[in-house]
């Protein structure tokens, strides 16, 4: 069978590039590059409920883009980040980071900036079409935050974000219309975690929090009664115990598997003679981390990626890309294994951001 996957560029130009995975050749190759705004390089993107729009974190923008097939991507339209007055000043560092599409109504998407001037979030509601229609809200973090990741309980009533700046994990309750107001937040376990993303368990009790800085995955679950993350006090490592260079590492990604049973984690090197790490965890059925199954090099120090994307249908594949070497692979997962089965290096300017499987 044929799996396509979009992935999009750190740097300018844009362009959304499409890829093919045939699971039984154990092939990658390149179908399409689609040109998209030039100065809209897409660093983070994913697909509304439907995979028939693709919504992008575009630098200073906010993008969606028509999904009409794996080679026919067309772009729909853009929108500045909101909030701050100089979040889309250009000579501020500010830009579009991360992005959640609602799976339940109203399909809103959920958008954070990042770096300087980043603290709110920005809300936008879709056409009936899915495309990125208006900017309803902008919700408040905090003036010192950064927020990189996002996750929605299973019920999609709160809201969890990881903030890397402010060294916390909040929690935002969302209304019938899609707004959202504060609950509150969890400070970070220790002073320079640096909370990245979450994950939510679909059950609801369980979230994992990947820590930029601490380079490992903690465990939290969620009072019944304030809906806040709790710190179970387990945490487990996403680089080697005790290695003599911390510092030259920074963790990534952390996402659940089609089943649930497993949960996957990444790492990044700053320096391309490192490599980075990709951590697998056994999940019990309440969503408790059991064990730590693995912790492996991976190919390349991973650049500002090394983002592993589970396949949304089956345990049985994992996507990992790279900007270093401007690469995507595929993982077969067998019996608690990891084996890297296909590699595709992409010749573009800043290629290797987040994959997402189109079908």
């Amino acid at each position: 069978m044929i799996h396509h996957l979009m992935i999009g560029t750190w740097t300018p130009p844009g362009v959304i590039v499409t890829v093919a995975f045939d699971d039984e050749k154990l092939t990658l190759e390149l179908v399409k590059k689609t040109d998209i705004p030039a100065d809209e390089p897409i660093s983070w993107m994913a697909f509304d409920h439907t995979r028939k729009n693709i919504y992008g974190a575009s630098m200073k923008k906010w993008s969606s883009h028509a999904v009409n097939s794996p080679s026919e991507i067309l772009h729909e339209s853009s929108h500045p980040i909101g909030g701050h007055p100089k979040a889309n000043d250009a000579d501020t560092r500010t830009r579009a980071i991360f992005l959640l599409a609602a799976q339940q109504p109203p399909y809103h998407v959920y958008a954070n900036p990042f770096y300087e001037h980043a603290g709110h979030g920005n809300i936008f509601s879709t056409t009936a079409s899915g495309a990125l229609a208006a900017n309803i809200q902008n919700y408040e973090y905090s003036p010192e935050s950064a927020i990189h990741g996002m996750a929605f309980d299973p019920s999609e009533t709160y809201l969890y974000s990881a903030d890397m700046w402010a060294n916390r994990v909040w929690c935002h309750e969302k209304d019938a219309a899609g707004r959202l107001t504060t609950v509150g937040y969890t400070p970070a376990p220790a002073a320079r975690d640096h909370p990245r993303w979450v994950e939510m368990h679909p059950r609801g009790r369980f979230l994992y929090a990947l820590m930029e800085a601490g380079n490992r995955v903690c465990e939290y679950v969620v009072d019944p009664t304030t809906h806040l993350p709790v710190y179970t006090e387990r945490c487990f490592p996403l680089i080697p115990p005790d290695i003599p260079n911390p510092s030259m590492y920074r963790s990534d990604v952390v996402f659940l598997s089609a089943s649930r049973k497993y949960l996957f984690a990444t790492s990044r090197a700053n320096s391309p003679s490192l490599t980075g790490y990709i951590a697998a965890f056994a999940i019990s059925d309440v969503g408790a981390i059991e064990r730590q199954i693995c912790l492996n090099p991976t190919p390349t120090s991973g650049g500002h990626s090394n983002a592993v994307s589970p396949c949304p249908w089956s345990d049985e594949w994992l996507a990992l890309t790279d900007d270093e070497k401007g690469g995507v692979e595929i993982y077969r997962w067998h019996k608690e294994f990891l084996a890297r089965v296909a590699r595709l290096e992409v010749g573009e300017r800043g290629f290797g951001m987040n994959a997402i499987w189109y079908d």
